[in-house]
C-alpha cells in the first residue's frame, strides 16, 4: 500500500538522516520482509547500521518501534496521497495509485503488500497496535472514497472498500503464488474498472 525497495539485506544509507529516522525506516523494511515476531532489534540495529545499545536511547521495547513503523506508514501514505492530488482528475489519480501498487509486484510477490501484512500479524494481537494499523487503512479508504464521490458515484465509500479489498486481494494471491504477473493482469482489470465508473 505504501512505497518500498525490494531488498532482503537492507542497509539504511547514512546522511542526513538521524539515528531514530535511520532505525524506523529499518523496522518499516525488516518488518516487512520478516515479520514482527521473528524480527529483533538486534536485526533492525544491524539494517540502520546503528550501534544495538543506541537502538535502547530511541525504543525502550520492540512495541515502540513497531508503533513508529505504522506511524511512518502513515505518513508515507499521505505523501503518496498528496502526490497524487496534484494530479488533474480522481479516475487519473486512482489508476495512478494502481499503477504504483503494480510497480511495486516484485515486493509483492517475495513478501505481500508492506503495510497489509503488517496489519494482519497487529491484528493477532491485543496491545491495540491493531487500531493504530486500523487507522492507516481507514485513511486509505477515505482517500479513494474523496476520489469516487469526486466521480459523482453516490455509492463512493463502497467502490472505495472495493478498491482497497481488491488490491490486498491481489496482494495475497501474488505473494502466496510468486506471480508479479498476476498484480500486472489484475491492475489493469482494476484500472478499467475505473473507467468504467466514470
Amino acid at each position: 500500500m505504501t512505497d518500498s525497495k525490494a531488498s532482503t539485506t537492507v542497509k539504511v544509507t547514512r546522511g542526513r538522516t538521524g539515528k531514530r529516522e535511520r532505525l524506523v525506516t529499518a523496522a518499516v523494511q525488516v518488518f516487512h520482509e520478516q515479520g514482527v515476531e521473528k524480527t529483533t532489534l538486534g536485526d533492525i540495529a544491524r539494517a540502520a547500521d546503528v550501534p544495538l545499545g543506541n537502538v535502547y536511547y530511541y525504543f525502550k521495547t520492540k512495541d515502540q518501534l513497531v508503533e513508529a513503523a505504522v506511524d511512518a506508514h502513515c505518513a508515507q501514505l499521505h505523501t503518496l496521497t498528496d502526490r497524487l492530488d496534484e494530479l488533474p482528475d480522481p479516475a487519473t489519480r486512482l489508476k495512478t495509485l494502481v499503477a504504483g501498487w503494480v510497480d511495486q509486484r516484485d515486493v509483492a510477490a517475495r513478501f505481500g503488500c508492506p503495510f497489509g501484512t503488517l496489519a494482519t500479524e497487529l491484528d493477532k494481537r491485543d496491545d491495540g497496535l491493531d487500531r493504530a494499523a486500523a487507522q492507516v487503512m481507514r485513511a486509505l479508504i477515505d482517500w479513494a472514497k474523496s476520489q469516487f464521490t469526486q466521480l459523482g458515484r453516490p455509492d463512493a465509500h463502497d467502490l472505495a472498500i472495493e478498491l482497497v479489498a481488491a488490491y490486498q486481494g491481489m496482494s495475497v494471491l501474488t505473494n502466496t503464488l510468486r506471480d508479479p504477473d498476476l498484480m500486472a493482469t489484475q491492475g489493469r482489470r482494476l484500472q478499467n474498472w475505473i473507467d468504467t465508473l466514470r
